[in-house]
């Protein structure tokens, strides 16, 4: 097993369990993790997931080159076509995702981190794409969704310069929002997932769409979109239950429904 997958509650720990090749992307682990994402896509009882890797040296070094190396041409398209159903699940997912960044995140490391609804790194982390010192460019989705996080002036300087940024410079660029000591960061993520667990998952799930699918959009459609996607809250027994909630002075109890 390359991933191990913790359960609290209403909020799941994932853990890149590659620490020896700093955690890097092999087969396994992208079966492993498309596996795991079409078991969570219906589990209305999960609201967050918290992914990061082993030890405190890598989030995820990128893909395990050794293991590349022996590739076939088709055994690479297949390679990319794992990575890309993952990252698009993980996008797609009604759980919100957050990327906890206890080390290097490098090429599709930092792609993977790139597909999460949220990023909180170790001040030590460091974050880069350095595939066109290597003769390629970034296939995991690291030029497009990089870009639309930082803006293209600062995805172009990582992106050609190949250099690595620090937690520092990630969190001032908006890379990531919250940094933490190395020995709080799993604590940190964690009381992150649990602010966001606590909210009602049908929101939840409808605000992550509304600024997927709008983003794009001229100002008008994106507007019709929201408008369209806050009805459908409405109609939710949820709303009906945090309006009880406030009237009586007490938390909400969520169902998803």
């Amino acid at each position: 097993m390359e991933l191990k997958v913790e359960r609290r509650e209403a909020i799941e720990l994932w853990t890149i369990d590659g620490e020896p090749r700093r955690n890097a992307i092999s087969m396994a682990l992208l079966r492993e993790l498309n596996a795991q994402l079409a078991r969570v896509a219906p589990d209305s009882t999960l609201r967050c997931v918290v992914l990061t890797g082993a030890g405190d040296k890598a989030f995820c070094a990128g893909a395990d080159l050794k293991e590349r190396a022996g590739m076939s041409p088709e055994g690479v398209g297949e390679f990319h076509g794992l990575l890309r159903k993952a990252l698009d699940a993980i996008e797609a997912a009604p759980q919100v995702f957050v990327a906890a960044v206890n080390g290097a995140a490098l090429g599709g490391g930092l792609e993977l981190s790139l597909a999460c609804d949220l990023r909180i790194a170790a001040d030590s982390a460091q974050f880069g794409l350095p595939e066109v010192s290597l003769g390629i460019i970034p296939g995991g989705g690291g030029t497009q969704r990089l870009a639309r996080l930082v803006g293209v002036a600062r995805a172009k300087d990582l992106v050609l310069t190949a250099r690595r940024a620090t937690a520092a410079e990630a969190l001032a660029m908006g890379l990531v929002s919250q940094l933490a000591p190395g020995p709080r960061l799993i604590p940190e993520a964690l009381a992150l997932a649990e602010r966001v667990a606590r909210n009602a998952p049908v929101a939840l799930r409808q605000a992550k769409r509304a600024i997927a699918l709008g983003f794009d959009l001229p100002m008008a459609e994106a507007l019709d979109l929201e408008q369209g996607l806050y009805q459908d809250c409405l109609e939710t027994r949820d709303r009906r239950e945090a309006l009880r909630a406030f009237a009586e002075k007490r938390g909400p109890r969520f169902t998803g429904e």
